[in-house]
């Protein structure tokens, strides 16, 4: 009889062992399952971020923010044909760029403008 208290003990320990082993797998597995749903949740809210910035870059290209802009730009034929006063002289060409030419032609003694004169024969 002993054998068999011994047995049964053994037994009853061996089960709360097994018991707290599942439990502990068990943990385990929800852990990990928990963690696979976080990150596929991650990737999936990244990959919606990407999308919407994409889609938010194509339509701010195309300048359309969802807003429509309140000054619309309108042109007339005398905007073009006007003549233009310049508060400042142009940098582009300063004045002693023209004089530096005209003396430079000079000097070499050479008329470049070009004219179209009857062939002589």
């Amino acid at each position: 009889m002993a054998s068999e208290k011994e047995n049964h003990v053994v037994n009853g320990e061996d089960e709360e062992e097994e018991e707290k082993m599942e439990q502990f797998f068990a943990l385990l597995r929800n852990f990990r399952e928990a963690r696979n749903r976080r990150k596929h949740e991650l990737i999936q809210r990244e990959q919606e971020e990407k999308s919407k910035k994409k889609k938010k870059n194509k339509t701010s290209k195309l300048g359309d923010d969802g807003e429509k802009s309140s000054w619309v730009p309108s042109f007339e034929w005398e905007d073009f044909t006007a003549e233009i006063e310049f508060r400042r002289p142009s940098i582009i060409f300063p004045p002693s760029f023209n004089n530096k030419q005209e003396k430079k032609q000079e000097d070499d003694g050479l008329d470049l403008n070009l004219t179209l004169s009857p062939a002589s024969s």
